[in-house]
């Protein structure tokens, strides 16, 4: 099962990605651990990679291509995948694609959980963090029991930048930009799969569940 997962910040990609990953057994491939698993192992790629990122600047789509590739490679992908956070461009989509087929293996779903930009926006900006604990409250769904202060020690809560209404804003704008042409990519190959986000957790899984049970038959 050759799955790859998207969706925009806040819209509970991570956790759907851990019940996939739990109940079907496959690698949770993300860019970020295959960039420093790369790096880590002083592969020729990772070293390249590490240039790049060590001067600040982004790692080119034919760097980024080869580690995907040198990762799917792998023995514990022979029985499927889960992508997340890659492909960002079309041009990635499509190289994967030729790399898919010089693997001898192609994509079953592309899973898009779909959340409506306002309920994101509520959903990142309603997060304050404990400075002293660490711990995390939501305005909605997990407020604490006195605005503004820590339950488990009194502290003043406090708002990270990320989660500031102007910087969620831009976030949202830049990653809805670079989703769009990803989904009508998908979609004209027939692989898109829209997942209704705004429900519970579970019924999001439930979802996903019946969608891979089919495929996995």
């Amino acid at each position: 099962m050759n799955l790859i997962l998207m969706g925009l910040p806040g819209a509970g990609k991570g956790t759907q990605a851990e019940k996939i990953v739990d109940k079907y057994g496959v690698p949770h491939i993300s860019t970020g651990d295959m960039f420093r698993a790369a790096i880590k192992n002083g592969t020729e790629l990772g070293l390249k990679a590490k240039a790049f990122m060590d001067e600040g600047n982004l790692v080119p789509d034919e760097v980024t291509v080869g580690i995907v590739k040198d990762r799917l490679s792998q023995s514990d992908c022979e029985d499927g995948f889960l992508l997340d956070g890659f492909p960002r461009t079309v041009a990635q989509a499509s190289a994967l694609e030729d790399m898919l087929q010089t693997l001898d293996r192609q994509l079953d779903h592309v899973l898009y959980i779909k959340v409506p930009k306002e309920d994101l926006h509520k959903r990142l900006t309603g997060r304050w963090i404990c400075p002293t604990c660490g711990a995390t409250y939501h305005e909605i769904y997990n407020p604490p029991k006195v605005q503004g202060k820590c339950d488990k020690d009194g502290s003043d809560l406090i708002q990270r930048e990320d989660d500031k209404p102007e910087t969620v804003e831009k976030r949202l704008e830049v990653n809805l930009g670079q989703t769009k042409p990803l989904v009508d990519f998908y979609s004209e190959k027939g692989y898109l799969r829209n997942i209704d986000g705004q429900r519970d957790i579970q019924d999001v899984f439930e979802d996903v569940d019946q969608l891979l049970k089919g495929s996995h038959q």
